[in-house]
C-alpha cells in the first residue's frame, strides 16, 4: 500500500496541473479542485492500480469519467431546481383571481402526475422534493443505485413537467409512466 501511495503521489504531483487544467475546461473552475481530488482516490481505491499499464492514461480516463458524471447531475439538478422553482414561486395575496385559478389548475394537476408515477419513482421523487434528502442518500435507503434514483428523479421530472405543461383542457391524463418490475 506504501509503494502504492508513494506511486500516487508522484503521479499527483507529475500529472496535477494537466488534469486541473483538463477538468477546469469541462466543468469550471469552482469544481474542478473536488474532481481532481476524486480522481486520485479513485486512483488509490483502484483494487489493481499496480497492473495498470498507462498510469497516466488511467487518471485521464477516470477524469473525464468523472467529469461525464458531473455534467450528468449538473443536468439533473438544475431540472430538479426548475421544477422546484414551482413550489416556491405560489401566487401571493395579492395576486390576480386568474393567477390564483391557474396555480390551482397547475397544483391539480401536478398531485395527478406524481400520483400515476411508479411507486418507486414517486419515493424518489417524493423524498428529494419534499423531504430534501440527497440523491446518494435517497439512493441508499431505497436500496438502488445511484444512477437508478437519478433515473426515478429525471424520469419524474419529466412527466410532472409534461403535467404542468399541458393546457388548459387537461382531462387528469398523464404521459405514460412505466412501473419497475420490482412493484
Amino acid at each position: 500500500m506504501f509503494d502504492k501511495k508513494s506511486r500516487l503521489r508522484e503521479l499527483f504531483l507529475r500529472h496535477r496541473r494537466e488534469l486541473l487544467g483538463y477538468l477546469t475546461r469541462r466543468v469550471g473552475a469552482d469544481d474542478a479542485a473536488d474532481l481532481l481530488q476524486e480522481t486520485f482516490l479513485r486512483a488509490l481505491r483502484h483494487e489493481r492500480f499496480e497492473t495498470v499499464l498507462d498510469p497516466p492514461a488511467f487518471l485521464q480516463r477516470i477524469a473525464a469519467n468523472l467529469s461525464l458524471d458531473f455534467a450528468r447531475r449538473r443536468k439533473t439538478e438544475t431540472s430538479y431546481l426548475e421544477y422546484v422553482d414551482y413550489f416556491v414561486d405560489a401566487p401571493s395575496d395579492a395576486a390576480t383571481p386568474d393567477k390564483i385559478l391557474e396555480y390551482k389548475k397547475k397544483s391539480q394537476r401536478l398531485d395527478v402526475a406524481i400520483r400515476a408515477l411508479s411507486p418507486r419513482c414517486r419515493d424518489v421523487f417524493l423524498m428529494s422534493v419534499f423531504e430534501d434528502i440527497p440523491m446518494n442518500e435517497v439512493a441508499r435507503r431505497l436500496g438502488m443505485s445511484d444512477r437508478m434514483a437519478r433515473k426515478h428523479m429525471a424520469n419524474a421530472i419529466r412527466l410532472c413537467r409534461a403535467a404542468l405543461d399541458r393546457d388548459e383542457n387537461f382531462a387528469g391524463e398523464v404521459p405514460f409512466c412505466p412501473r419497475s418490475p420490482s412493484v
